[in-house]
């Protein structure tokens, strides 16, 4: 008898107890019959160990969520509200890139414009993740990049470069991290050891501490999928002993390479099988054998939406329609865009979209979003995090000796851009105002003169009020007149003047007047001031008539 059991321990039992021919009775078999009958049973049997392993694959796979998650130029001007998701496929975010210092190699920065606490003083990231965290969304954080230095690369220490990437997790609260490797980069074995060493004690120590540790390796490709220095990347990673999440392929850019008679979405598509046939092969040269689904669910795809940097290749919507059915259709793990940052149609005022620019993404988008498109490519986790559901803000008072902004009080007005704290959280005015209350849940959109930054934190404390030493610039005269770019001191802070004026105080550019024509520097501004980084313009002091 033939008994396949659906079991781990599969069972192939003959009764071969007794003469052949009791149990064929009035017959025998012929040599052929019982090759045929040897056949079959091998067959059957293979059949049925193939059968269990896919079952085990799938089984494997099923048990990993797909996610979207968009990379977020920082540093980039304007800047990004990530912290304020236009949708559920936008709330998982990269962060990118934190790269090496150029004061000190095993300094993370961002960019080389922001230490990390430069990033939370100027352009508030710690409290913008807290808030995209308040709402269910996660932060990844993106090491290296094309351009600027990787820490790896930098820093020759690797115990400094564990500490480094770790610093960087800490700071932001990250259970993933995203490794960028480019140019020159993918070339230097020397960092690519360090990296790998320092990731995977990084993650080992993690693991210990019950906070696990996701670590994605991001690498170009073109349409036969990894490079040969991103291969061997990938295969210096496995043997560290890191347990990759996987390798995000970052489709795009192709140049030369490009199948040129298909389109984008055929060319990832090229990349895509040819990745996936490349990591199968690079686990099973390390001892791993990997199931088909299992490998789908280590590639991420990124396409560069809509202009790539290469003119004339042109991800479209279409392109992104095709890829989420593609993704979706195979099971890939990650599905990601560069950027954020770019996901949405150009102004009428971008005079060429045939060149990249860092804030739209050069085709017409309509009411769409690569994004939201995308983002229906991936499996969803089990238990979506809604969007709009808040978590109740940390239990921390208003308190003025802990606050990071002045607590916010109803006679008071504010000019645009002025910080207050209420309840917990840290607004922005949008407008000049006053007596409206910053949490006001019945307004709407640009009704609503308060724009949410984020909680207070644990460490905040108040932020010094900048006032300008006497000489930073003349004093204000009332009898002196004044043209645009002319710099002048009234009560502590700098004023720039927006037009020639004589006789018009500051103090109605203290209370946000928009017919001021003097303008308030910023904190930052008065700080480069003050620190010398900035020369203020030269007052005039001759008589001139207005100009139109």
């Amino acid at each position: 008898m033939l008994s396949l059991l659906p079991s781990p321990n599969l069972e192939l039992t003959i009764n071969l107890r007794g003469p052949v021919s009791a149990r064929f009775p009035g017959r025998k078999l012929s040599l052929v019959r019982t090759g045929i009958l040897a056949g079959v049973v091998a067959a059957v049997t293979a059949g049925g160990f193939v059968a269990w392993g896919d079952f085990q694959d799938q089984r494997a796979a099923g048990d990993i969520d797909s996610i979207f998650s968009g990379y977020v130029d920082v540093t980039a001007t304007p800047r990004y509200a990530f912290e304020d998701p236009v949708s559920k496929e936008a709330q998982n975010v990269v962060l990118s890139f934190i790269v090496a210092s150029t004061a000190d190699a095993c300094t993370p920065s961002w960019g080389t414009f922001y230490s990390l606490d430069e990033a939370a003083a100027t352009l508030d990231l710690d409290r913008r993740v807290a808030r995209l965290q308040q709402l269910g969304g996660s932060a990844t954080v993106s090491f290296g990049g094309l351009t600027n230095t990787e820490l790896a690369v930098g820093c020759t220490d690797t115990k400094a470069l564990k500490d480094a990437y770790a610093q960087s997790l800490d700071r932001y609260e990250a259970s993933t991290m995203d490794l960028d490797i480019e140019g020159a980069a993918l070339s230097d074995t020397a960092s690519l050891d360090r990296r790998s060493e320092a990731v995977a004690a990084l993650q080992k120590e993690r693991a210990a501490a019950g906070k696990p540790l996701a670590v994605w390796l991001t690498l170009p490709v073109d349409p036969n999928g990894l490079t040969a220095v991103g291969r061997d990347a990938v295969a210096r990673m496995i043997a560290s002993g890191t347990d990759l999440a996987g390798v995000n392929a970052m489709t795009m850019d192709y140049g030369g390479s490009r199948l040129m008679d298909k389109s984008m979405y055929e060319n990832a598509v090229s990349a895509a099988e040819a990745t996936h046939q490349q990591l199968t092969q690079l686990y099973k040269d390390a001892g791993v054998d990997l199931g088909s689904d299992t490998v789908w669910r280590k590639i991420g795809l990124t396409p560069m939406i809509g202009q790539n940097d290469v003119q004339g290749e042109i991800f479209t919507l279409q392109d992104a329609q095709d890829l989420s059915t593609y993704a979706s259709t195979k099971g890939a793990g990650r599905l990601s865009i560069w950027s954020l940052n770019r996901d949405r149609t150009c102004s009428e005022n971008f005079p060429d979209v045939t060149k990249v620019s860092d804030s739209c993404s050069g085709v017409d988008q309509g009411s769409s979003s690569f994004a939201e498109i995308l983002g229906a490519g991936v499996k969803a986790p089990t238990e979506a995090p809604d969007v709009q559901a808040t978590t109740a803000a940390p239990a921390i008072t208003d308190d003025p000796a802990t606050s990071p902004y002045p607590i916010w009080f109803e006679d008071a007005a504010y000019t645009t851009g002025q910080r207050v704290v209420w309840h917990s959280n840290v607004y922005e005015a949008k407008y000049w105002t006053r007596g409206d209350i910053p949490d006001n849940a019945v307004l709407q959109g640009d009704a609503a003169p308060w724009r949410i930054i984020g909680p207070v934190l644990a460490g905040d404390r108040p932020t010094p009020q900048l006032t300008a030493p006497a000489g930073t610039a003349p004093e204000w005269d009332p009898t002196t007149i004044y043209r645009k770019g002319d710099r002048i001191l009234f009560e502590g802070r700098v004023f720039e003047a927006k037009w020639w004026t004589q006789t018009d105080s500051p103090e109605a550019a203290l209370q946000g007047s928009p017919d001021s024509p003097w303008n308030k520097l910023t904190d930052a501004e008065l700080a480069k001031l003050i620190n010398g980084d900035a020369s203020p313009s030269p007052t005039s002091t001759a008589p001139a008539e207005p100009t139109s």
